[in-house]
């Protein structure tokens, strides 16, 4: 039996989406009518997340992403009616299953690579990776012709959501094109692309990749003069906006390109052969990850745009990705960061996210810790030897040999658990093939330029689903009031809920809701969420050790004088005992180290509500372990 987001065995041409472009659906060479406005919004949100269920709060936030009306959730279920019957009855996937469907996770648009532009294009994508120049070239210009202009128009960019989606989509094609005209230019075809390269550098002056290209091109045409002006507007451009120097690869470059050495222009910055030269064998990946659960659960958006970032080479560009996205120079696209608190998954996650980009990372990918067993801080050294060691390269023993290596190697590399910015940023990329994986407590707001995405809780459907796969449906069925009330009292931690679920299926003869009046009571929850040697408490141990003092007594203050839910600034400066002006700093201070959640929309600090992790509350007031660490 298929899976309820598994792809339809649909005929051809039954129903052709497209999003490469303005969203359009047509039935053999009919464009339908697609209703209005609010009903386009959801079809297209339900197409950016093609073949894979999309929550209605989901919908309801692209849809009213300010105040949703009270019938938000009624209209939603219009907009989908009117949806069914324009894609019609007849239009159903093998099983005689409609198109679109509800499933417990929301609602599902199924289509075949055929019908969806968007499958197409990543297929071909995938398909030109590691293909000799001529082959990649070929895959990659019917991925180009694709496109028919900007993705999902403008109207539908009214909504935040799909103004995001449609950024990701163009950076997307933006990757595709440095793609291909980096096998142009191998093949010696770099008057065939000076102009467009021109064009794209002008609406990304701070991609790397594209200067790159456009340098080589103007080389590679006889253009020698203009071809060293671009890195030198580039360098000064670095220089004034971000405080950078090109990378080592591009003054190579440069450097070619200024002794005359023309062969710079056709090797590509991916650093392939030259045109006439069969490619190298590609070198034996090395996949060094912890196992994939078989059980992951929730997170599908973050994990969306974590593939999408890494697949598509990030690319910089302004706007958001469930975060913050800075920065468009060449090794923004480089590093990617998932923030959260102790528990929330962000390893997962990661690790998850690892194991589904296999092919886009050929030569490899590895996860290693930047803390030790004790939660302390490794050096750089310690870590710089394991990486050599992973990747059979021992001479890999100074940031410098690692990012040189990096820029050379098609890989991706988690640098898991980061406690602070200096102890990763030797360790990142400077531009090149390689990509890194960050994951922190912590915003590491010193970062710059990072593409962040913040891990949130578990909502509590999914929270529910995990419980129940670790415990059976039948338990949780027998007793839905106190599953709810676990997974309540886990604060939406999947740690916390996986260690609640363990503890469970070993204590069999517990009902639900015994373990569930355990968790609610504030003085020994934490001493309930342990199963063998995992402790939710020893993970947040590990995270409050790493504040300073100031920071932990703060804290400390906090949780104890602003009671168990969202708390304005008023209440912070009574807790603390302090004005405002110094409540913000204090506050701010905390949302980057992890310890506090801020609002996901802009608002003024006086209008804002902030929240504590309810886990960490709970270690915070030190609760249920004797002594409190905080007074």
């Amino acid at each position: 039996m298929p899976s309820p987001s598994a792809p339809p065995a649909v005929s051809p041409g039954t129903l052709r989406f497209t999003v490469l472009g303005p969203l359009t659906v047509i039935r053999g060479e009919r464009a339908l009518p697609l209703g209005p406005l609010k009903q386009r919004m959801v079809l297209a949100t339900l197409l950016a997340s093609v073949n894979s269920p999309v929550s209605v709060n989901a919908l309801t936030e692209a849809v009213w992403p300010e105040e949703p009306p009270r019938t938000a959730r009624k209209n939603i279920q219009v907009y989908v009616s009117a949806l069914r019957a324009l894609f019609g009855q007849d239009d159903r996937e093998a099983g005689d299953r409609p198109r679109l469907t509800h499933t417990g996770g929301g609602y599902v648009l199924r289509a075949a690579e055929e019908e969806l532009d968007l499958l197409g294009f990543r297929s071909l994508v995938r398909a030109a990776e590691g293909q000799a120049p001529q082959a990649a070239a070929r895959l990659l210009r019917q991925a180009l012709d694709l496109w028919q202009g900007p993705p999902l128009g403008d109207d539908l960019r009214q909504s935040p959501t799909l103004a995001e989606e449609a950024e990701r989509l163009r950076l997307r094609h933006v990757t595709a094109y440095e793609s291909w005209a980096e096998a142009e230019l191998e093949l010696g075809g770099a008057p065939a692309v000076v102009e467009g390269l021109r064009d794209l550098v002008e609406r990304h002056p701070l991609r790397e990749r594209l200067r790159s290209a456009w340098m080589c091109a103007l080389s590679g045409s006889g253009r020698q003069p203009e071809a060293l002006a671009v890195y030198d507007d580039y360098r000064q451009l670095l220089a004034r906006e971000l405080g950078l120097e090109p990378s080592g690869a591009m003054a190579a470059r440069y450097r070619a390109i200024l002794a005359g050495d023309t062969r710079a222009a056709g090797a590509g910055t991916a650093g392939g052969p030259p045109a006439g030269r069969p490619p190298a064998a590609p070198p034996k990946a090395t996949v060094l990850l912890p196992p994939d659960l078989v059980d992951f659960t929730g997170h599908g958006e973050e994990l969306h745009d974590v593939l999408d970032l890494l697949e598509s080479g990030g690319g910089g560009g302004g706007g958001a990705v469930g975060g913050v996205r800075t920065g468009e120079a060449g090794d923004a696209g480089d590093v990617v960061l998932l923030s959260g608190p102790a528990g929330s998954g962000k390893t997962t996650l990661a690790v998850r996210a690892a194991h589904l980009l296999g092919s886009s990372f050929p030569e490899g990918r590895i996860c290693v810790s930047l803390r030790d067993t004790e939660g302390r801080t490794r050096p750089v050294s310690a870590v710089l030897a394991e990486l050599g060691e992973r990747t059979g390269r021992t001479g890999l023993s100074t940031p410098e040999a690692w990012r040189e290596w990096l820029a050379q190697h098609r890989v991706l590399v988690i640098l898991d658990d980061v406690p602070e910015e200096r102890a990763v940023r030797a360790l990142l990329p400077c531009g090149g093939q390689g990509r890194v994986l960050l994951t922190a407590r912590g915003q590491l707001g010193g970062l710059a330029p990072v593409h962040r995405i913040t891990v949130p809780p578990l909502d509590t459907a999914e929270a529910v689903q995990l419980l129940a796969g670790l415990v059976g449906l039948r338990r949780v069925r027998a007793d839905r009031e106190a599953a709810l009330r676990i997974v309540r009292a886990c604060g939406g931690s999947p740690l916390a809920v996986r260690v609640s679920g363990m503890r469970l299926a070993v204590l069999r003869h517990v009902p639900l809701r015994e373990f569930a009046d355990r968790l609610t009571d504030p003085t020994g929850a934490l001493d309930e969420l342990t199963a063998g040697d995992v402790s939710v408490r020893q993970r947040l141990a590990h995270g409050w050790e790493t504040l300073p003092e100031e920071r932990g007594r703060d804290a400390g203050r906090l949780a104890a004088g602003t009671g168990d839910g969202p708390f304005g600034l008023t209440e912070a400066a009574e807790a603390l005992g302090c004005d405002e002006r110094h409540a913000v700093r204090v506050v701010e201070a905390l949302i980057d180290a992890g310890m506090v959640t801020s609002p996901g929309g802009e608002v003024t600090a006086h209008a804002a509500q902030y929240d504590m992790p309810h886990l960490i509350r709970l270690y915070a007031r030190g609760a249920g372990y004797g002594t409190p660490v905080l007074t």
